[in-house]
């Protein structure tokens, strides 16, 4: 197989991909727009609106890459991607150190609090 008909599949399968780079995109911004109508959300909101641009930039170099045929527009596409799934890792990462620190103080605290129950109610 010749390097064009891989740029040419490569081109393809990207396009075919665009739809759902979108939609996910606009869901993704939308949900980042709610978070940021509350108190706590407004704090963490511009990550999922981040991402969900990221997705929309991708879906766009993805189509710029097949009406120009320019195999470049494929390199920003899946720049846009990594940074992507860089950025979902990395919050996916702190989530669950988060909820294991949670975990663990709840365990730690539950022993104490049932030791100090008959103070508590005196």
């Amino acid at each position: 197989m010749e390097s064009n008909d891989i740029v040419t599949d490569l081109q393809n399968s990207a396009l075919k991909m665009t739809g759902w780079l979108k939609f996910v995109g606009i869901v993704t911004i939308v949900s980042g727009a709610l978070a940021a109508l509350s108190v706590v959300g407004i704090v963490f909101a511009w990550i999922p609106i981040w991402l969900g641009i990221l997705l929309m930039q991708a879906a766009a170099r993805a189509e710029n890459a097949r009406i120009s045929e320019n195999p470049h527009e494929l390199v920003q596409m899946f720049e846009k991607l990594r940074l992507y799934f860089l950025i979902n890792g990395v919050m996916i990462i702190l989530g669950l150190v988060f909820a294991v620190l949670v975990i663990l103080s709840i365990g730690t605290l539950i022993p104490i609090l049932m030791e100090n129950m008959d103070k508590l109610y005196l």
